[in-house]
């Protein structure tokens, strides 16, 4: 269920939150800036939404929460991604669970005075949480998942085989009014998979998995419908998610964890020919428990990266309150990204989006 009335919302507010994490980030071409995370509880639980927040003046302020998902507190809303596709609309996917729904909600004229959604309706099953990627043939790939059954808070559906539970890409060709799963990839040590998927300069498509060791990769010759035997990418990682997209430049960024113990280092680096190589290597943030990022785009060139910091989950039955619990982003050019260095006037990092107060 999407929620957008005031008067119904007051329960996502910032006050009201005891944890924060795994968020999305999207800017649309009249500039304003909307970012998605989830909470609920006190942890990743039955109970668990997914709100989006908005700011009109380049970041430095955000509002409360202008839309959820929640489905109940015997239901669980996660993991949710903002995306805007090519005709400009405003998509917010979330996963639910114990139903195995991946849906989404549409707003149409994000830039408009008042923002209107489409109903929700499924659009896939059981988990998604990056971004889709457009082809050069038109078609749209989203990544979604069929994790191991267990895997994951109430993924007990059972109406999948374990040889059915991959990383997935799923066709639309008609702009998001039907979709098709094409083919799926049993990556070796994969986890939670979190996969993205980059069509090359040759025509195949790049899937990266997050796995036990780091990054798996895979490629498909035939627009998605089968797939190579998934090897190690060597990109490294803490079994985190990582970021991968291709730059309105031609250059693809990539945002990672890069000589870290545990998750720590969060760094964005460039190649200028198609994944064979990187370099730039800005550090984005080196401080631990930092996470999750992804990214968008400003007209002028910027790039956007939201990431979480100590989210303030209580596993393990820490005390929350000692967590920084931080949705930040950085604001940032391919030039300070080559550089290694913020050299572009207005670029910043550490820029606070969200950040929970002791209650």
């Amino acid at each position: 269920m999407l929620i957008t009335n005031p008067s119904e919302l007051e329960f996502t507010y910032s006050y009201n939150r005891k944890w924060q994490g795994i968020p999305g980030i999207e800017r649309t071409p009249g500039g304003r800036m909307f970012i998605t995370f989830y909470s609920g509880g006190i942890t990743e639980q039955l109970g668990n939404y997914c709100v989006i927040l908005m700011s009109e003046d380049d970041g430095a302020t955000w509002s409360e929460p202008i839309a959820a998902a929640y489905a109940g507190e015997e239901h669980r809303c996660y993991d949710p991604v903002l995306w805007i596709d090519p005709n400009g609309r405003l998509w917010f996917i979330w996963a639910e669970a114990p139903d195995s729904r991946i849906a989404a909600a549409v707003c149409d004229e994000p830039d408009a005075g008042s923002l209107h959604w489409s109903e929700a309706r499924t659009i896939g099953h059981n988990v998604m949480m990056n971004k889709p990627t457009v082809l050069s043939d038109g078609n749209w790939l989203f990544p979604m998942a069929i994790w191991r059954f267990g895997l994951g808070i109430a993924n007990t559906d059972t109406r999948w085989s374990e040889d059915e539970r991959l990383a997935y890409a799923v066709r639309t060709a008609d702009e998001g009014k039907t979709f098709e799963r094409l083919g799926g990839v049993n990556a070796p040590e994969r986890c939670f998979d979190e996969h993205m998927l980059l069509e090359l300069g040759d025509g195949r498509i790049m899937m990266l998995i997050r796995t036990n060791y780091g990054i798996g990769v895979s490629y498909s010759a035939d627009g998605g419908l089968s797939w190579s035997e998934a090897v190690d990418s060597g990109l490294g990682g803490p079994n985190s998610r990582f970021h991968i997209r291709r730059l309105p430049s031609g250059n693809i960024l990539l945002v990672n964890h890069v000589n870290f113990i545990g998750r720590n280092n969060l760094t964005a680096m460039i190649s200028r020919d198609d994944c064979r190589s990187w370099e730039g290597y800005l550090m984005i943030d080196e401080r631990a428990s930092v996470s999750y990022p992804d990214s968008t785009f400003g007209a002028d060139g910027s790039i956007y990266i939201v990431y979480d910091r100590e989210r303030g989950c209580s596993w393990g039955g820490n005390n929350a309150d000692n967590d920084a619990r931080e949705i930040l982003f950085a604001k940032i050019t391919e030039e300070d990204i080559l550089a290694g260095k913020l050299v572009s006037p207005g670029s910043s990092l550490r820029n606070i989006a969200s950040k929970l107060m002791i209650q």
